[in-house]
């Protein structure tokens, strides 16, 4: 289908975020486009690099950091949004990145994304789907379809899977949106959507995998553009765009401007406690004794 998002023009070459480190992902990967997007949302938006942080888990996905100027951490399989909230927590400054799989981040890492989300840390989590274990040759991952047919599953997938556009809207996410990597200036804009949101932004990336579970064919003809008409700040709508059994839509499903970041909250318990002044170190420290 034909791409009617056009990006703005970048105040900041996109190659300033590039480093020297060859992109080593299989030819066709998706996620050469969100590597591509990123650089060019990057651009849009004006970082420097030395106040920009991508962290990522384990995956395909997780390389990314290594793929840019920018400062960069590998944490370990599920962690990376405890990672960026760290990151984010230390440093208020810093405009932080969360990039990760649909494995790393609805599996082991699955626990992390209900309380980043209920905390509206103000960081950009951008998951990278491709449906299945692509690192690992294969294996079907929470989001693989029932009875998708892969090259590690002959028979099929045995489970039902998870749609992580439906569990960001149910742990009231407070930027929800999805992409499809072969819609590179529509993913450009929601990437800088996403950066521009005051707390936890999720992007959803449709991102296939050409070797193990190559859906560029089916996205290609069924994504659809979530309609002009949708209201991102009527919840119900998003929810009921989000169950369309009959269409896939990307774009911004919802978006709330009127919740408070985790770093303000945690910044007035801070002011409360220096308030109070020093306690008697000594008196409750006697409690224990």
């Amino acid at each position: 289908m034909p791409e009617t998002t056009k990006p703005a023009i970048p105040i900041v070459k996109p190659d300033t975020y590039k480093s020297t480190v060859p992109v080593t992902w299989c030819p066709g990967c998706g996620d050469f486009s969100v590597l591509h997007a990123l650089y060019k949302a990057l651009g849009i938006l004006g970082y420097k690099t030395h106040e920009t942080v991508v962290c990522s888990g384990i995956g395909c996905s997780g390389r990314t950091p290594v793929f840019t100027s920018c400062y960069g951490f590998h944490g370990v399989h599920g962690r990376v949004l405890p990672t960026a909230t760290g990151v984010k927590l230390a440093n208020p400054n810093l405009h932080v990145f969360a990039v990760g799989g649909d494995g790393d981040g609805l599996a082991i890492g699955g626990g992390h994304f209900p309380h980043a989300a209920r905390r509206n840390v103000d960081i950009t989590y951008i998951m990278l789907d491709n449906a299945t274990y692509g690192l690992t040759k294969g294996q079907a991952s929470p989001t693989t379809g029932a009875s998708s047919w892969t090259r590690s599953l002959p028979y099929g997938a045995a489970e039902d899977n998870l749609n992580p556009v439906g569990l960001a809207l149910a742990y009231n996410a407070s930027f929800v949106a999805r992409a499809f990597s072969g819609q590179l200036n529509q993913l450009i804009d929601l990437i800088v959507r996403a950066a521009n949101h005051k707390g936890f932004s999720f992007l959803h990336v449709i991102s296939p995998c050409v070797v193990f579970n190559n859906t560029y064919p089916y996205y290609t003809k069924n994504v659809t553009m979530i309609p002009e008409t949708h209201d991102p700040k009527n919840k119900a709508s998003a929810l009921d765009l989000w169950q369309d059994p009959d269409k896939t839509y990307i774009g911004v499903f919802h978006e709330s401007d009127n919740r408070e970041s985790y770093a303000t909250r945690m910044n007035k318990v801070i002011e409360q406690s220096q308030a109070k002044g020093k306690g008697d170190t000594d008196k409750l420290l006697d409690t224990f004794r």
